[in-house]
């Protein structure tokens, strides 16, 4: 049967029905009219009950929120300065006086001194003590940052290389100044982990193929270019038991910690031969198809491996002798390249990372010529900010991460470190400006600016914290509500331990300036 046919056969089907349907109504008005009029009486009764079978009507649809509440399309724009405005009106001394007098109060014992100034002009706008020498506790990382980027450059990198040992059969690790290693593949995306131990092993094996190396390998470590003595006398054993920094030497994985997520806690005491001994691993692994054996035992290298010293750049930094004539050099198997200096100065401050803060102080000692060691690395930062300007009298610097108590630097110090950061003529500097943390965002201020006194300062607020058992310190900057830009340090000392009141009246007084309109 066609379609066609099939069609025609359904439609003479209905027309019959109708037709009999029709002749059945003829002789049925009287129940048709007594139907239709119950059906119209019961319309009423279902729109009541059929809501408790069908359930409520949906919601109209809800307007949607503002485009500022929208979640954003893409992520925002790295974390910076924004632009302040040079025609805005300074604030008035009195005024910000005013506001922040009643807010730096301590919680207990102690006190607080502090110094706000006009980025720009440089105008003091608030001092209460701000030229009296005080603990800074990692503030004194600021400085520190200053005479890494000027003395080494933004762009400069570290070197870590593997190369022929003294001896047949044996490859030299030899550290460069990257504290950051780490144990798998080089991550170019990382600061922590830009140059990995895995990528190291996996070339030095491939050269070794290519010069037909085969047997047992012994892998030793060269970490000569710091020295001086590896831990600090001026750090509590305490804080040394309690990781707050660990023994210096010119190489580590992690920054010195067994692993990267944790950052409290016992820490290796010999980063070099830690990162020896993750390298060995990493070359037995490697090795093993091409037929090399590697000695488990891992040893330092008798003598530096480089007797001519020199980095990637060629700058000379090994500090050491440079006796022995016309010693050759040893052939480079493989090498890896660190992050950054800019990269590893803003996560130092980021982090507050004290070891890290400490190889940069040293590598930047050798950069100028001097020692790699803390005398070194305290004369390499003073140098520095004495040729960027800024004075150093009665600055005393007993190490470069703040960690010692003896370190006593003013107020006014970090103010004017700030504003050469912000502002200063040295455009090296501004490669600093993302390492500040931003209130209840990033870095050691994520957990700030959440109360209701401090709340208007989160997003707003950029600074560098410092904390020991009686210091706390904050120093930073911000544009105020009228577009100025200001910079300020705010350091309290013989503070009651723990005293929660301490940090927010710091919170408290950098929240102030963020507002303020101060005329």
């Amino acid at each position: 049967m066609t379609k066609a046919t099939g069609r025609d056969q359904r439609l003479r089907h209905i027309r019959e029905a109708a037709a009999r349907g029709a002749t059945a109504l003829k002789g049925s008005w009287p129940g048709i009219l007594l139907a239709s009029l119950l059906a119209v009486l019961a319309i009423p009764s279902v729109a009541l009950v059929a809501p408790g079978f069908l359930g409520p009507e949906p919601p109209a649809s809800a307007p949607p929120p503002p485009a500022w509440q929208q979640a954003p399309a893409s992520p925002s724009a790295r974390l910076g300065l924004e632009t302040p405005r040079p025609s805005a009106a300074i604030p008035a001394e009195a005024a910000v006086t005013a506001q922040l007098e009643p807010l730096l109060k301590a919680d207990g014992g102690g006190n607080f001194t502090g110094l706000v100034q006009d980025a720009l002009t440089g105008q003091v706008l608030f001092d209460r003590g701000g030229s009296e020498n005080r603990v800074p506790a990692s503030n004194l990382k600021l400085l520190t940052a200053i005479a890494a980027l000027r003395a080494l450059g933004p762009d400069h990198r570290f070197t870590t290389k593997a190369v022929a040992g003294p001896n047949p059969g044996q490859v030299v690790l030899v550290g460069g100044g990257d504290v950051l290693l780490g144990p798998g593949e080089s991550n170019p995306e990382q600061t922590l982990g830009r140059a990995g131990l895995a990528t190291l092993a996996a070339q030095t094996v491939a050269a070794l193929q290519a010069e037909g190396r085969a047997g047992e390998i012994k892998v030793l470590v060269d970490d000569s270019l710091f020295t001086g003595p590896a831990l600090n006398p001026a750090w509590e054993s305490g804080d040394v038991a309690a990781g707050e920094v660990a023994p210096l030497y010119p190489l580590a994985l992690n920054s010195a910690r067994f692993d990267p997520a944790v950052t409290t806690g016992p820490r290796p005491q010999d980063a070099a031969i830690t990162a020896a001994e993750e390298f060995a691993a990493r070359l037995r692994t490697a090795g093993a198809a091409a037929g090399l054996t590697v000695a488990a035992a891992v040893e330092r290298s008798p003598g530096p491996a480089q007797a001519a010293g020199g980095d990637s750049s060629g700058r000379d930094t090994s500090g050491g002798d440079k006796s022995g004539g016309d010693t050759e050099e040893p052939a480079v198997l493989a090498e890896v390249q660190s992050a950054t200096v800019a990269e590893q100065v803003n996560l130092m401050l980021q982090d507050s990372d004290n070891y890290l803060a400490e190889a940069l102080g040293r590598l930047a000692a050798l950069a100028g010529g001097l020692p790699g060691s803390n005398d070194g690395a305290t004369a390499a930062v003073r140098s520095q900010l004495g040729e960027a300007g800024l004075v150093t009298d009665g600055l005393k610097l007993v190490d470069v991460c703040g960690l010692a108590m003896g370190n006593q630097v003013p107020a006014r110090q970090f103010s004017e470190a700030v504003r050469a950061i912000t502002s200063g003529p040295d455009i090296r500097l501004r490669a600093a400006l993302d390492g500040f943390p931003v209130a209840g965002l990033t870095g050691t201020l994520d957990t700030r600016y959440g109360g209701g006194a401090t709340a208007g300062g989160a997003g707003l607020v950029r600074a560098k914290t410092g904390t020991l058992n009686t210091v706390i310190a904050l120093s930073g900057y911000v544009v105020d509500a009228d577009g100025r830009l200001l910079v300020f340090s705010f350091i309290g000392n013989g503070l009651t331990p723990g005293a929660a009141g301490n940090k927010e009246a710091l919170d408290r007084a950098a929240t102030a300036l963020a507002g303020c309109g101060c005329r």
